[in-house]
């Protein structure tokens, strides 16, 4: 059935400073990443405001409508920024994300990935945050609950950087198990081990400063057990390739066939529950080495569930 690619050239429309890591140029790097693979390509349109209100409530909603810049940018927190563009392609980050839920669960394919910008997993409910806008994964995994009716899914936060605002939206959500690996101390400065959610179904994996894959593939291991014991019916990705030793925003030393590796043994713990997956793109500032990671990531998508 091969792979679902969901992208849409509105992720390069939303616009940061000059000199900001999270910039127009990730999106093209992504996408060329992907040339001459064969991948189903499909667009991602946008969501509707019921896709957002899963996990934000409408005043939040609204104030990025109302306040977004004409022409400029504008300021959202110290990293997080509104260009005009901005909002489409959260929307669209958003929609593609919940299209890739839709075809997994229909059987279209075992495996998609949403190649899209801004990323989202330090969007709180109402705190823009961390270069985020919405809490893209965490929504994906609301429809896939209250949608589609499932009863367990897993999200899966590889991301440099801890998941703070996936951990915020699903902490009451006992049918999500979250769990998310980043170095710490760093930023948001939160997912210490102590941070367990609301029913037990949160679970971080603090790494240190310099550690390398195989470290982290070690306390995955462990962690993809935990996983498979809640039995998902969908595995979700937040895919943040910042963990690369290359990267200039952290302190990890992997390298991209770690990526791969990672992404083999999530895609097999997957396939032992019979469940299919969604990746979304969240960090990774190296250019170079996010293309070579994106590749790397996507490849073992199409072998691992191919």
């Amino acid at each position: 059935m091969g792979v679902i690619v969901y992208s849409h050239e509105a992720a390069a429309g939303h616009a940061t400073p000059e000199g900001h890591p999270e910039q127009v140029a990730r999106h093209a790097v992504v996408i060329g990443a992907l040339e001459g693979l064969a991948l189903d390509r499909r667009v991602a349109e946008p969501c509707s405001d019921e896709e957002v209100l899963r996990c934000h409530p409408p005043s939040y909603l609204a104030g990025l409508r109302e306040g977004a810049p004409v022409e400029g940018v504008r300021m959202l927190d110290a990293d997080t920024w509104q260009s005009p563009g901005s909002l489409e392609a959260a929307l669209r980050a958003v929609g593609g994300a919940c299209a890739a839920v839709d075809a997994v669960l229909a059987g279209e394919a075992r495996a998609a990935f949403v190649a899209m910008r801004p990323p989202g997993h330090h969007a709180e409910r109402e705190t823009a945050m961390g270069f985020c806008l919405f809490g893209t994964v965490a929504i994906a995994a609301k429809r896939a609950l209250d949608h589609h009716g499932l009863t367990r899914v897993a999200v899966l936060d590889f991301d440099v950087h801890h998941g703070n605002g996936t951990q915020d939206l699903l902490w009451n959500e006992a049918r999500a198990f979250f769990v998310s690996s980043h170095q710490m101390p760093l930023y948001p400065g939160s997912g210490a081990a102590s941070e367990s959610g609301a029913h037990g179904q949160v679970l971080n994996i603090p790494l240190p400063e310099g550690s390398d894959g195989a470290l982290a593939r070690r306390e995955w291991a462990h962690a993809l057990e935990a996983v498979a014991a809640h039995r998902p019916e969908l595995v979700l990705i937040s895919a943040g390739f910042d963990a690369h030793g290359s990267d200039p925003l952290a302190g990890l030393d992997w390298d991209e066939e770690d990526f791969a590796l990672l992404t083999r043994d999530i895609c097999d713990m997957a396939a032992r529950c019979g469940a299919p997956v969604v990746s979304c793109l969240e960090g990774g500032y190296d250019l170079p080495a996010l293309g070579r990671s994106v590749r790397a990531h996507v490849k073992t998508l199409m072998e691992a569930t191919g």
